[in-house]
């Protein structure tokens, strides 16, 4: 009959300017999709170069190295009788575009341009890229002397057009384009387009992944059509992970559905889906629905079929429902992947955490922890790629891991930094996780080193300083903390590089910080402290968000010593104790609860709320716990801290992103680091607030 086709949609785990590596991934790929059955294979945005390039898309290497792996792909007899959908930059008329490039049986199709760009967030397209901006136009596009070599080819088409195949015609839409109000998929849909695809390097947020899909099946619900959704998984080389999810949807239903968190740098998802399904369910929509006048795409014939002739046995796929995780698995999954790319791809052999006994450290922990299942499992099910990645970390070629505490031995290594101000409690928590995760653990004494920099300080200054409790200033007190948060991170790298040498194994560890989003915001943490490491799993996460994950830990992987973690107040243990017990609180140092933080952290981000703004809000969702004087009282606290304190944010780790309010400063939220932390005029509008609030109430 003719009308069934099998397309591919593929997430692929590339790496900026691995060229060689992304281009075994790709050939990979379509092989796979022909084995499937597949005509039409689909891959991630820019995979060809990588899309986390950054300044380096500036570079003509990045364009020149795009071009010859290209080639590369053309010339390969994997490439034939599939049309392979490949993403990658090239420069037209003196601009920059991201692309599509389409091609068959070593001709090339049709380049098409990315029309509306990610701009915003962790995205800075525009800094990179031309929109291409004549919609539904096309020019001629030179190829380079190396292509037109192997094509024949002298020119191709280049702007907004479709495919048009001998059975069906196909329409790009490129990531963002899903996202805008305008999506081309509309007017595709209204010219006859009957299969959408969409490349994209879309990463991991909580909580965010049913946006995409509801996005994909609104599409389809709307105009009917076929959806082919691939999008890039894993860490390219920066603090986002792009979370795969790549999907096949047919008039509002999904049929087919790969992996969010995964391994596999390979994933190919295929489906067989009937035309005639999209003709039916287009025939009735679309009677009183079209335009008058509708705008026609520019069609580019293609002598190729995506369906055979005898297709009546072969089967369809049906509607699924989509698995979505909670976010306790999320973050179980997510930055473990990522920190498991970061390792093998650093070369290095293992992590050092410094294990303090709370809930931000043991956070940090029980990912690693999760990594380490992932991988026993992987190699289970028989993931050789995995295996020889593992044992290239470790240094040994014959080594097969059998249980993830055996391998957690192996690569990750924790040390207690105690002094004389640290509580038993403390130690007692982290030693025991640390038995139960099963890490290589050491209790490491700092004050030798605190007093030794103490007796410098003093042979310069003839002074000794001394802790509030026993009769010191303020800045004495802050200065005593301070010192050690710094000692422990000097330490931390002494013994990131020299432990494996003490025990005599090749390598070094990377250090890994554990300060949560919500310290970050605040600055609640000692610059060069504890929290200045390598990278940092759960910079963007939330404490409330950690607290639940742990929970989720003790029931998913036993680790029963995480009862005594939640249970106890969160503290920095730098002041001296009292009785042998805590007497300095995290939330009383800061002035406000972790949930309060997290309530104003997304008003200021997501919000976008400044002093006054925030206030008129928190008067109303705080109304049944604070007055508005409280509430101004909290809003003012909060600015103070955030502005005192911003500087931190330009040095601070490198975090996994994975929460829409990080203050992460490096690109995704960009502020100055020297404020005015007086805020006279914000805080004033407040005050006369508060006050007609007052006067108000009062005549009532």
């Amino acid at each position: 009959m003719g009308r069934k086709v099998t397309v591919a949609a593929c997430s692929l785990n590339q790496w900026a300017l691995d060229f060689e590596g992304n281009s075994e991934r790709i050939l990979r790929s379509i092989e796979i999709a022909k084995v499937h059955g597949a005509k039409y294979r689909l891959g991630p945005e820019l995979e060809i170069c990588g899309y986390g390039c950054g300044d380096h898309f500036f570079e003509s290497d990045t364009l020149l190295h795009s071009f010859q792996v290209l080639r590369n792909l053309l010339e390969s007899p994997i490439t034939q009788d599939i049309i392979c959908d490949v993403g990658m930059p090239i420069m037209h008329h003196n601009a920059r575009y991201n692309c599509r490039v389409l091609f068959l049986n070593r001709k090339i199709l049709l380049i098409r341009p990315k029309m509306m760009m990610a701009n915003y967030g962790n995205y800075r397209e525009m800094r990179w890229f031309s929109p291409w901006n004549q919609l539904r136009q096309v020019e001629e596009y030179f190829l380079p002397r190396m292509i037109q070599e192997i094509t024949g080819q002298d020119t191709v088409p280049f702007g907004f057009c479709v495919l048009s195949t001998k059975d069906t015609c196909i329409g790009s839409e490129i990531c963002a384009e899903l996202w805008n109000p305008s999506s081309p998929h509309i007017q595709m849909g209204l010219d006859g387009v009957e299969i959408f695809t969409n490349s994209s390097a879309s990463h991991h947020e909580l909580r965010k992944a049913d946006q995409r899909i509801n996005l994909i099946k609104s599409a389809t619900t709307k105009s009917g059509g076929i959806y082919l959704y691939a999008n890039q998984r894993g860490c390219d080389g920066d603090r986002v992970y792009y979370d795969g999810c790549s999907m096949v949807a047919i008039n509002g239903d999904i049929v087919a559905q790969g992996a969010q968190f995964s391994l596999n740098d390979v994933e190919v998802i295929t489906a067989t889906l009937d035309l005639e399904d999209v003709r039916s369910y287009r025939g009735e929509l679309y009677q009183s629905h079209m335009p008058s006048e509708p705008r026609h795409c520019h069609r580019i014939k293609v002598d190729f079929s995506l369906s055979n002739g005898d297709d009546v046995y072969l089967p369809t796929q049906q509607p699924i429902k989509w698995h979505f995780h909670t976010p306790e698995e999320e973050i179980s999954l997510g930055p473990a992947c990522w920190l498991w790319d970061y390792l093998r791809r650093s070369g290095q052999a293992g992590f050092l955490l410094p294990l303090s006994g709370g809930v931000d450290s043991s956070s940090t922990a029980c990912i690693v922890h999760s990594m380490c299942v992932l991988l026993c499992q992987a190699v289970e099910d028989n993931n050789s790629s995995v295996l020889e990645d593992i044992r290239r970390v470790v240094g040994d070629d014959s080594y097969l891991p059998k249980q993830p505490k055996e391998l957690c031995g192996r690569i990750f290594t924790t040390c207690y930094m105690a002094s004389e101000n640290s509580s038993e409690d403390t130690c007692s928590r982290a030693r025991d996780l640390a038995r139960q995760i099963g890490s290589t653990h050491m209790n490491i004494n700092i004050d030798m080193a605190v007093k030794g920099i103490l007796g410098i300080f003093s042979v310069v200054t003839g002074r000794w300083p001394q802790f509030r409790v026993n009769g010191g200033s303020l800045r004495e007190n802050l200065a005593l903390q301070n010192v050690q948060a710094r000692v422990r991170m000097v330490l931390a790298y002494l013994f990131a590089q020299l432990s494996l040498w003490a025990r005599g194994k090749p390598g070094g560890l990377l250090v890994l910080g554990s300060s949560n989003v919500d310290e970050s915001l605040t600055g609640y943490f000692t610059k060069y402290d504890c929290s200045s490491a390598d990278i940092n799993p759960i910079g963007g996460i939330s404490k409330t968000d950690l607290k639940s994950f742990l929970l989720y830990c003790i029931e998913k992987f036993q680790l029963t010593a995480l009862r005594h973690i939640l249970a106890a107040p969160p503290t920095a243990e730098l002041e001296p104790l009292t009785d042998g017990q805590v007497s300095q609180t995290d939330e009383a140092d800061m002035g406000m609860t972790y949930s309060e933080l997290s309530v104003i952290g997304r008003l200021r981000k997501i919000s976008k709320c400044g002093p006054f703004s925030m206030f008129c809000k928190l008067i109303h969702m705080w109304k049944d716990a604070l007055s508005p004087a409280e509430v101004a009282q909290k809003v003012k606290h909060f600015f103070r801290m955030y502005s005192v304190n911003r500087h931190k944010m330009t040095t601070v780790t490198p975090s996994y992103h994975a929460d829409s309010y990080s203050p992460d400063d490096n690109r995704y939220d960009i502020r100055p680091f020297l404020y005015n932390t007086r805020w006279t005029w914000q805080f004033r509008c407040i005050d006369k607030q508060v006050n007609q609030m007052t006067t108000d109430t009062l005549k009532q």
